[in-house]
């Protein structure tokens, strides 16, 4: 959630070109009921999501692991990767690397191998559809890219959330694709424990954030992160911002 990541959250790397998965079937409709009008994305990123969901060289399901957080704290993370990652390279659970490129792009490296962009095509509720673009290098096939369309849901259980993840994967290069379906039997468990590597992260990551004890305020408060994306995490978190405002006052 990646990435993200994701996001990811940021999920996009992450998720990007796992190379072991169930075999997808052709979806039955040609545009994703999910995201609403075809019309409201340019030509050329409809193609790329048509081009996913008609044609998906793979597809997953994995629950993430449940949360002890409101679904708002968790779709804060979500909704910031560049802050999740911030968290994550801080508390040594991973060394992705988020970069902004507008309110719903991103740029994202996990470290191992995958980078891309991810870009957020819809916010409903407790759903997110992200859409990554990029390449992942191993030894093992060198370096080959693809896209990926994710859907993210939170299911509310009292006080905590789980993640449910649903990705469809294209590989361009035709060899890949056709060894990634040829691993599937065997290396399944490898891509669960991959896509489920981004939302372990950000489960993480916000529990972290409401213990009132772990630190997590003042760290945001000193992090270098532009003022409008620190708000989005504060305002899922208000005692992140009263502390904030405490501190001020004591400055003064």
């Amino acid at each position: 959630m990646k990435r993200g990541g994701e996001t990811q959250g940021l999920l996009a790397a992450a998720l990007l070109l796992t190379l072991s998965a169930e075999a997808a079937g052709v979806p039955a409709r040609p545009w994703p009921p999910l995201l609403g009008a075809r019309e409201a994305f340019s030509p050329e990123l409809s193609a790329t999501i048509e081009r996913v969901w008609l044609e998906p060289t793979l597809s997953r399901t994995v629950n993430g692991p449940v949360a002890h957080v409101p679904p708002g704290v968790y779709l804060a993370f979500v909704d910031t990767p560049e802050v999740t990652a911030a968290a994550a390279r801080f508390k040594k659970l991973a060394s992705y690397q988020v970069q902004v490129l507008g309110e719903d792009r991103y740029r994202g490296d996990d470290g191992d191998g995958g980078r891309g962009i991810t870009q957020v095509l819809r916010r409903e509720g407790q759903r997110r559809v992200i859409l990554s673009q990029g390449e992942h290098t191993s030894l093992f096939l060198g370096t080959i890219s693809g896209s990926a369309l994710s859907v993210l849901d939170l299911e509310q259980h009292g006080d905590s959330v789980e993640p449910v993840m649903r990705a469809y994967v294209h590989i361009d290069d035709r060899v890949a694709a056709t060894l990634a379906r040829a691993l599937i039997s065997s290396l399944g468990f490898l891509a669960d424990r991959k896509l489920a590597e981004g939302l372990r992260i950000t489960a993480v990551v916000a529990e972290w954030a409401v213990d009132p004890s772990g630190g997590f305020c003042e760290w945001l408060a000193a992090e270098p992160i532009p003022a409008a994306r620190r708000a989005r995490v504060m305002t899922a978190l208000p005692a992140c911002a009263r502390g904030v405002a405490q501190s001020g006052d004591a400055r003064r």
